[in-house]
């Protein structure tokens, strides 16, 4: 039953191609488009004069029978180049990852694979949205959706350091340097090892300070408050941290000793100036060791 509705879709396209403009042909769409929703189409058509939905679910059709494009999950698809293997030809994850919802963001070690900082590729890509939306795979990549702090939600701030790319018809957005920095230690769990998560970060030549420290009050979490201005103090020097910035941070740390990793509690210091219990491994940079 559904190859025969398959085929009949295939059919009312060839019948509508000879009746109506080139206006309503995708390929033009799909040029510009490299991955879109059933709602770019929608768009697209109604801004050429139809609105009719068997016209969308039409081209749609014809155009994944002649392998322009491909399926990633429902409502949402790649475009493949002409005489490009369908079956083979690959998309760009990022820009995948960027429409998964309407307000998908790219964020934490995802982030840092963008701009180019993570010590290493990871096949998992995560992206933050206020919707809810179930896990995807596609091509050999799965897209996490995280949920936005909900401090942000709650004041109005779930906009702050993010910037918008557009690429290939795609808005991709993406946090920048400075709230990937404090959001890949405000939730570990999500960017890996430790070690990744400090080599990462160790890539990153410059942080705009002041941005971290307006990010941080408006996160309002002070056992990430401590984690960024413990690692700070490490990298003073490369990173040019003045005492004023210090001073800001330590505003925010919590009152008492708070563990970096609430998961691994034995092995582990206290450092005072941040009242943070630290990971020996993050201490000593035990990974530094492995010969």
């Amino acid at each position: 039953m559904a190859e025969q509705q398959e085929k009949a879709n295939i059919i009312s396209i060839m019948s509508l191609n000879s009746r109506v403009s080139s206006s309503l042909n995708l390929n033009a769409f799909l040029a510009t488009h490299a991955v879109f929703t059933v709602d770019d189409v929608r768009g697209y058509l109604a801004e050429h004069g139809s609105v009719n939905p068997n016209t969308r679910k039409a081209l749609l059709a014809y155009h994944r029978s002649r392998g322009r494009i491909v399926p990633v999950r429902r409502g949402l698809y790649a475009s493949v180049p002409l005489n490009a293997d369908p079956a083979t030809y690959s998309v760009d994850p990022f820009l995948v990852a960027a429409k998964m919802t309407d307000d998908a963001v790219l964020a934490y070690h995802t982030a840092l694979e963008y701009h180019g900082n993570a010590y290493s590729g990871y096949n998992r890509l995560t992206y933050v949205s206020a919707f809810r939306s179930p896990t995807a795979r596609f091509r050999g990549h799965e897209y996490v959706r995280l949920s936005i702090p909900q401090a942000l939600l709650e004041s109005g701030c779930s906009h702050l350091g993010i910037a918008t790319n557009p690429q290939d018809g795609v808005d991709l957005r993406v946090t920048n340097l400075e709230r990937t920095f404090v959001d890949v230690l405000d939730r570990p769990n999500v960017s890996g090892s430790w070690e990744e998560i400090w080599r990462s970060l160790e890539s990153i030549e410059f942080f705009d300070l002041e941005q971290v420290v307006a990010y941080l009050r408006r996160l309002g979490n002070a056992t990430t408050a401590a984690k960024v201005g413990f690692f700070l103090s490490q990298h003073r020097d490369a990173l040019m941290v003045d005492e004023g910035t210090f001073d800001a941070l330590k505003a925010l740390v919590p009152k008492q000793p708070h563990y970096m990793d609430r998961s691994s509690r034995t092995g582990c210091r206290l450092v005072s100036e941040w009242n943070l219990v630290v990971p020996r491994e993050v201490l000593e940079r035990s990974w530094e060791q492995i010969l």
